[in-house]
């Protein structure tokens, strides 16, 4: 399913929303400036790599670098699609999460979830070198802080069917909800050892969905604090 907008207006520019997506298409031209072994080089330093933070976070082998990567690879991405896709979604669904959280809120919302969701590929994915770049953990915590916020809104999809694309009206908390059943099945298949995972991180996806609906009520208690002693 390819969603084309929602039906949730918003309530203040949401400007965090539009850098995040500005950052993450500057930083993607840079890759592209790069090329060949420069372009390999600069996705080894930058990227997660599962055995360093592994080594680091779980055994406790403290190194700077390895936990930076945990922010840093948020903003790269392996391709144009990689990023376009990515991109779509954060626009959707990030606009009326930043509207709810305000605007300081939602930028350290979307990094936390971000880290965690790395955190959690990590977690099942130990042993690999391979790797992990991309928006896609933190954007899913976005998705799971809109799917309790907004679970009667309407997202406008496009579903694809063989060479037709038929454009309907989903339930968010229908879309949402389907979207991370597949993830999560997705990551089982490949955790017992099936060729689902191609390369995708999975876990990321499911994990930070759940940990951002469960960071949501904490960041807006916290902004209703601040707007009650304001």
């Amino acid at each position: 399913m390819i969603p084309i907008r929602d039906t949730v207006k918003s309530r203040t520019v949401p400007f965090v929303n539009y850098a995040l997506i500005a950052a993450c298409g500057a930083v993607f031209l840079y890759e592209l400036s790069l090329g060949g072994r420069r372009l390999d080089h600069f996705l080894r330093v930058m990227a997660v790599t599962p055995t360093a933070i592994a080594a680091t976070v779980f055994h406790g082998y403290f190194a700077f670098h390895p936990v930076w990567t945990l922010v840093a690879s948020m903003f790269l991405h392996a391709g144009w699609m990689h990023l376009l896709g990515n991109m779509l979604y954060l626009y959707i669904f990030g606009n009326s999460v930043e509207g709810r959280l305000g605007h300081a809120g939602y930028l350290v919302f979307y990094l936390l979830a971000g880290v965690g969701a790395a955190l959690v590929e990590v977690y099942f994915d130990r042993e690999s070198s391979v790797p992990l770049l991309g928006a896609s953990g933190a954007i899913a915590g976005v998705l799971g802080a809109y799917f309790i916020l907004f679970p009667r809104a309407r997202v406008l999809t496009a579903i694809p069917l063989f060479v037709f694309f038929p454009v309907v009206e989903v339930p968010a908390f229908l879309f949402l909800g389907f979207w991370f059943l597949m993830q999560f099945l997705q990551g089982t298949f490949s955790q017992v050892g099936s060729a689902a995972g191609g390369g995708v991180a999975w876990w990321a996806h499911a994990g930070g969905f759940v940990i951002g609906a469960v960071l949501l009520p904490f960041f807006l208690l916290a902004r209703r604090r601040r707007t009650l002693a304001a």
